[in-house]
C-alpha cells in the first residue's frame, strides 16, 4: 500500500497529469456529482483555513470589515454596468424558476412552469453590482469614507474545461470593496492590497510573484487598472494568483452611489475591489511538490509534525511518555503536532502517507534510540534525515520548521529567476516560449499586437510588471516604438 501512496505521475512525464494525481491521491480534492465543480476534502480544506485565518488578519489591519451580501443578484443590476456585464455575460448561471413540483408519474420532480421569476436571478460571478446597490444606502456624507468591506464566500463562473482547485465553475474566494472620497485614495488603495497579497504569497505560501499593472485586454470588466500578483509553476507557466482593482467612478454612476463634501457638494465616490481564492492551493501544489508529493510551507501546512514511535509493549509506553513535554512545547509555541502511535498501519505506510500530504517535519523513535537518547528527524523539503539527540527537540524542531519554509522559497525564487528572460527577436521568442519561462519584451501598447502574440504562441501578456527598470525600445513583433517591457507567459 505505501508504494501504491507514491505512484504518482512522474512530473517530467505529464506535468497536469501528475497535478491532478497529486490532487487526489493527497486527499485534497476530488470531483463532485455537479460537473465543473470539486468536493473540497478536509484536508484540502484545512489549509483553506490556514490561509483565511492569516489573509482575514491582513485585511482587518488595513481598517477592512467583513459582511455577507447575497448569492443570488438581480439579472438588471448586471445590466447598468455595461463593460462588466459583457465580461461576465457568457459565464452566468441564471434562476429562471422558484419551484419545483412532482411529476405526472410521481417518481420525480420537474421545474413548476407557473413558478416563474418576474425578474431572472443571476448567481453571483463576483458581487461589484450587489454591494454597490448596497453601499448607496450606507454612503451619505464624506463622514461615511473610507467603507471597506470584505466577505468570505463561493462564487459561480460557468466553465467548460476544469481542473481542481485551478478553475472550477464554483469556487471559494474573498472578495474586498471599498469606497473612497478621492481618486488617489482609491488607487493607493487598490496598490496597497496588492502588496498584502505578495506578502502573503511570498511570507506565508513561499512562493516568489511579480507585481504588476495588467494591459487594458486582460484587466478586470469594469475597472480602470487591474493589479496582479503573478506566479511560476514548476512547468516554466504563469498563474494569476491575486488581483486589485482601481475601479473609478464607473460603479458610483451606475448605482448613483453619491456622497457630501466637506465644502457641501455632492460628488460620486472612488472604488476599489480586490480578491483571491482556492486557486492558490493550486498555486502552493505546483510551486513546491516533487515526484513524492506534496510539499507544503510549514505556517500553512494542517499539520507541521508528525511523531511515529517504533516499539512494542513497554518501550512504546516509555517513547509516549517521552514525547509528552514534547509534544506539549511545540503545542504551546503554536506548532501543530501528531503523535501517530495507531496500531492498524504499518510504519512504512505512514511514512509514505505523511511524505504524500508534505507534512514538514516527521520525527521517529524507536528502541534503538530510546536507548541513545536519539531521535531521528526527516525533512519533507528536501528529503534529508539526521539523527540528533532528544534533548533541546522542541526548539530543534521549531528552527528546522522556520529553515524549510525560507529554504522553499528561496528555491523557488532561484527557480523562478532563472526563467526570466529579456527578449528583443520575436522568432526567437515563439521558440523559447514553448518551454516555458517569464519574458521581458517590448510592446507597443496595441490591442493588435497583444492578440498577435496570443494567436501565434498562446502566450499573454501578463503584467507591465514593477520591480524591472523600464527603458523605450522598439516592440518585437510590429517595430513599432515601446515605452516599456511587459512580462508574457504561457499561463494557466
Amino acid at each position: 500500500m505505501a508504494k501504491e501512496l507514491k505512484e504518482l505521475t512522474k512530473r517530467a512525464d505529464n506535468y497536469s497529469q501528475w497535478y491532478n494525481d497529486l490532487v487526489v491521491k493527497a486527499d485534497l480534492a476530488e470531483q463532485s456529482a455537479v460537473r465543473g465543480c470539486m468536493v473540497i476534502k478536509p484536508y484540502g480544506y484545512a489549509i483553506w483555513e490556514k490561509m483565511q485565518q492569516q489573509l482575514d488578519k491582513m485585511f482587518k489591519e488595513t481598517g477592512a470589515q467583513n459582511a455577507y451580501f447575497p448569492l443570488l443578484i438581480p439579472k438588471s443590476f448586471l445590466s447598468r454596468e455595461a463593460e462588466h456585464v459583457e465580461g461576465f455575460a457568457k459565464e452566468c448561471a441564471v434562476v429562471t424558476h422558484y419551484r419545483l413540483k412532482t411529476n405526472d408519474s410521481g417518481d420525480g420532480v420537474v421545474v413548476d412552469p407557473s413558478a416563474k421569476l418576474e425578474e431572472e436571478l443571476i448567481v453571483r460571478p463576483t458581487s461589484e453590482t450587489i454591494i454597490w446597490n448596497t453601499y448607496k444606502n450606507w454612503i451619505h456624507s464624506w463622514r461615511d469614507l473610507p467603507l471597506m468591506c470584505n466577505q468570505w464566500c463561493n462564487v459561480m463562473r460557468w466553465e467548460m474545461r476544469t481542473r481542481p482547485f485551478l478553475r472550477t465553475s464554483e469556487f471559494l474566494w474573498q472578495e474586498g470593496h471599498t469606497a473612497h472620497a478621492t481618486r488617489e485614495e482609491a488607487e493607493a488603495e487598490a496598490q496597497k492590497m496588492l502588496k498584502v497579497y505578495a506578502q502573503f504569497a511570498e511570507e506565508w505560501m513561499a512562493v516568489p510573484v511579480v507585481q504588476g499593472v495588467k494591459s487594458e485586454t486582460e484587466r478586470f470588466a469594469g475597472a480602470l487598472d487591474t493589479y496582479t500578483i503573478e506566479a511560476m509553476m514548476q512547468d516554466g507557466k504563469a498563474l494569476q494568483s491575486g488581483t486589485s482593482h482601481f475601479l473609478g467612478q464607473n460603479f458610483a454612476k451606475a448605482f448613483e452611489v453619491t456622497y457630501l463634501t466637506k465644502e457641501n457638494k455632492q460628488e460620486y465616490v472612488w472604488a476599489t475591489s480586490w480578491g483571491v481564492s482556492t486557486r492558490l492551493i493550486g498555486a502552493l501544489i505546483m510551486t513546491h511538490s516533487d515526484d513524492n508529493g506534496l510539499v507544503l510551507p510549514p505556517r500553512l501546512a494542517p499539520l507541521q509534525v508528525v511523531i511515529i514511535p517504533i516499539g512494542k509493549g513497554e518501550q512504546q509506553t516509555q517513547i509516549a511518555e517521552k514525547f509528552q513535554p514534547v509534544i506539549a512545547s511545540l503545542r504551546a509555541k503554536g506548532i501543530s503536532v501528531k503523535y501517530d502511535d495507531a496500531d492498524n498501519k504499518r510504519p512504512g505506510f505512514k511514512f509514505a502517507d505523511y511524505e504524500l500530504k508534505g507534512v514538514p517535519v516527521r520525527l521517529v523513535m524507536g528502541g534503538r534510540d530510546l536507548e541513545n537518547g536519539t531521535v531521528e528527524i526527516m525533512r519533507r523539503d528536501t528529503l534529508e534525515k539526521e539523527t540528533v539527540a532528544f534533548e533541546g527537540l522542541a526548539e530543534h524542531v521549531e528552527n528546522l520548521l522556520e529553515d524549510i519554509q525560507q529554504g522553499i522559497f528561496q528555491k523557488a525564487k532561484t527557480f523562478r529567476d532563472a526563467h526570466i528572460y529579456e527578449c528583443d527577436d520575436y522568432e526567437e521568442f515563439k521558440e523559447k516560449v514553448k518551454g516555458g519561462g517569464f519574458f521581458l519584451c517590448h510592446w507597443d501598447g496595441t490591442a493588435e499586437t497583444e492578440a498577435k502574440i496570443k494567436e501565434e504562441t498562446q502566450a499573454t501578456i501578463r503584467c507591465v510588471p514593477f520591480a524591472f527598470e523600464q527603458t523605450s525600445g522598439v516592440d518585437m513583433v510590429s517595430g513599432k516604438p515601446s515605452k516599456c517591457r511587459v512580462l508574457i507567459a504561457r499561463s494557466y
